[in-house]
Order: structure tokens, then sequence, then C-alpha cells
């Protein structure tokens, strides 16, 4: 099982950037792909974007595709979400999650066991 801690999230104008970090902590020597997911109010929780093990392999939800970049530091056991271009409709809870014993990413969240407490982003218009 791998712990997870979001921060950097908070309130930005339309146009500007955030930084997400996604910090792990438990059994982080094993293998674990790792994606970001965020949910609005009233609406259900969505993929954004999401990482290999290696980091070499990266995937997008076309609503972030160009404006969003996912990265990791594996030494620091961390995963980032750099955040461009905000757009008001990015406001949600942002989650990072987990997918343990493997390499690989997937979109769904059913895919993912351990997940953040999430972290607020609201870009105001």
């Amino acid at each position: 099982q791998v712990q997870l801690v979001e921060s950097g999230g908070g309130l930005v104008q339309a146009g500007g950037s955030l930084r997400l970090s996604c910090a792990a902590s438990g059994r982080t020597s094993s293998s674990y792909a790792v994606g970001w997911f965020r949910q609005a109010p009233g609406k259900e929780r969505e993929f954004v974007a999401a990482i290999s093990w290696s980091g070499g392999s990266t995937y997008y939800a076309k609503s972030v595709n160009g404006r969003f970049t996912i990265s990791r530091d594996n030494a620091k056991n961390t995963v980032y979400l750099q955040m461009n271009s905000l757009k008001p409709e990015d406001t949600a809870v942002y989650y990072c999650a987990a997918r343990t014993q493997t390499t690989d990413w997937r979109t769904s969240r059913y895919d993912y066991g351990d997940w953040g407490q999430g972290t607020q982003v609201t870009v105001s218009a």
C-alpha cells in the first residue's frame, strides 16, 4: 500500500499556473504508476493525467492536453502536475492515485487502489 498526500492547490486567476505535488510514502520501493483525477461539485471524478513508473510514458485527458504536464521524481517519491493556462472549468478537487505493483498507467479510477485526500484548485474568471 502507498500513502499519498497532495499539496499545491489554491486560488488562481484564469490564465495562471499552479503546480500540484503528490508525495508518496509506504511501499514506495515497489513500482507504481500514478494518475491525477479531479472532481468538480456535482460531477463524476474524471481522469486528468497519468504517468508510468519510469516516467517514460504519460497520457492526458483531451481537456488538459497541451496545458498540463505530469512528471515524477522517484528519488523524492513525488509526482507533479504542472498546470498552465488555467481555465475556470479546471476548478475542482484534484486527487492523485497510485496503481501499485505495476509500471503501467490506466485512465479508469477503478484501476487505482490508493488515493490521496485531495487538494482544491479554484480558477477565477
